[in-house]
């Protein structure tokens, strides 16, 4: 099996990190390489089974955790409640969602930098991070609907 550039850096994330690659993790990374757009652990776990992988629930769920401490993926509410992933990279950033077909892109900042600075005046509070979704349609999903 080929190895696409996103499972080589997973492994080279975990292994550059100090944890170690073990069968289940390089499955994982596997499974999440083979993946456009967000997943979720159920998706995952239905990919391992359909390939007759050996992995465990634990497993994928230890290895999502790590992932995501990691910073190379990242965890997102979508629309309907449900919790999903995305592999992406490290610098701070946001996701936009097709809230049809699920495809994800990456846009940075924005001036939200400066809203939460704006924040921190106003509340007094110490802000150390923030996430924003944007959901919606994608360019292939509106042209979709409009035929």
């Amino acid at each position: 099996m080929t190895m696409l550039p996103h499972q080589i850096t997973l492994a080279n994330d975990l292994a550059t990190a100090g944890h170690r690659l073990t069968a289940a993790r390089r499955r994982v990374a596997d499974l999440i390489g083979a993946r456009d757009g967000h997943f979720t652990a159920a998706e995952l776990l239905a990919d391992a089974r359909a390939r007759r992988l050996k992995i465990g629930r634990a497993s994928v769920f230890r290895t999502l955790d790590l992932l995501t401490e990691l910073n190379v993926l990242e965890r997102v509410d979508l629309p309907t409640g449900e919790h999903a992933y995305v592999a992406c990279r490290p610098a701070h950033h946001h996701h936009v969602i097709c809230r049809v077909c699920g495809q994800v892109a990456e846009v940075d900042d924005a001036g939200l930098d400066d809203v939460a600075a704006e924040m921190e005046r106003r509340t007094g509070f110490e802000i150390d991070t923030h996430r924003l979704e944007l959901y919606g349609r994608c360019p292939a999903c509106r042209t979709e609907r409009a035929r």
